[in-house]
Parts: structure tokens; C-alpha cells; sequence
């Protein structure tokens, strides 16, 4: 359905994610991945929603000047927000373990931008996700960190895997927004295209 109404668009995700790229081929798309490497820094003062639209616009830059005609890029970012603060992708073991700690018997936000870049426009939209979590062992943190190393992921986890299994006691929002898209939003969208 979706694939016939853009058909005259050449979709180009730029992004590495796995998920990313899943749940837009969920929507029977033809796309193309494009990566340009970004360094993924922001104004301190940004707070939630501002940060990964400032991103998601970021990775897009790098691209605006080579956009053809009939050209489509999504670029987006995810982060999950904690006690007034950004938790990235953990650098290492350490990191990830603190995360998932500061997680545990808590509620979170997860927080989606999706930038849609064309030769003449740009449009930006957001979609927030509360996450929380059970009182998760050391144990049940070592266990996940070593068997699924969650070092590309916001937060340290990812909801699909074992620790959002076990773990997470309430979702409030979209469940593939947390995945890193919400898709509901990501589909309205392109069908209003």
C-alpha cells in the first residue's frame, strides 16, 4: 500500500540500526541505506525531545547538499531520558552496568526523532515512551551485558531482548518507539507525503 503511493520517491535511511532498518522493511518499503559518520554532539542546555531532534537534523547534513530530486532521507535518534539526563550508548561493560542499574525499579522515558529531508524541505517528529523497570539483580545485569552486549543501544538495553522480558513491568506509548522508531507516526507521515 505504501510502497505504490511512494513509488515516485527514492527512500534513503541512514542509519546503521538493525532495528531501524527492520521495522521500516515491516512496511513493505523499498529503501536504500546511506551512513555518513556524524559526531553525535549537542548543546549542553538541550533537554529531552530537543536533543534527539538536534541529532536526528544533525545526521542529516552531511547528505542535504547530495539530495536529488526525487530523494527521500530519514535520519533519526533515540535516547533514553533519565532524571533529567541523556543516557547514550555505553562505551563499554562499566557503563552498560551502571545504566541498567540506574534503571532498575525505576521509570524512565524514551525518546524518538525522525528528520524527513528532501531537496526543498525538512520536517522533524518526535514520539516519547515510558519505560518502567523491576528491581533487576546484578546478576541478571551480568547476565544480560555479557550474553547480549547492548553497546549500540540507547539506555543499554533493548526492549525485544531477554531483559525487556523479564525486566520491564509497564510500557506507556508505542513498544517500536523504544526499538527506535515509532512506527505509527513514521507511517502517517509517509502516507501524507
Amino acid at each position: 500500500m505504501l510502497s505504490n503511493k511512494l513509488s515516485k520517491f527514492n527512500i534513503i535511511l541512514a542509519s546503521n540500526s538493525p532495528r531501524r532498518q527492520q521495522l521500516l522493511k515491516d512496511l513493505d518499503l523499498s529503501f536504500e541505506i546511506r551512513t555518513k559518520e556524524v559526531e553525535e554532539i549537542y548543546p549542553n542546555e538541550l533537554l529531552g525531545i530537543e536533543i534527539t531532534d538536534f541529532l536526528a537534523n544533525l545526521k542529516s547534513k552531511p547528505f542535504e547538499n547530495e539530495l536529488k530530486e526525487n530523494d527521500l532521507l530519514i535520519t533519526s535518534d533515540t535516547i533514553v531520558w533519565f532524571d533529567n539526563k541523556a543516557l547514550g550508548k555505553p562505551k563499554n561493560y562499566k557503563e552498560a552496568f551502571k545504566m541498567l542499574k540506574e534503571l532498575s525499579n525505576n521509570t524512565h522515558q524514551v525518546i524518538t526523532s525522525i528528520c524527513f529531508t528532501s531537496k526543498k524541505k525538512k520536517h522533524i517528529i518526535n514520539d516519547a515512551t515510558t519505560v518502567t523497570f523491576k528491581k533487576l539483580t546484578d546478576e541478571e545485569i551480568n547476565y544480560y551485558i555479557n550474553t547480549y552486549k547492548p553497546f549500540d543501544k540507547a539506555g543499554a538495553y533493548g526492549i525485544q531482548e531477554w531483559i525487556g522480558k523479564i525486566g520491564i513491568t509497564q510500557i506507556e506509548g508505542s513498544y517500536f518507539n523504544v526499538m527506535g522508531f515509532p512506527v505509527h507516526k513514521l507511517y502517517k507521515e509517509l502516507i501524507n507525503l
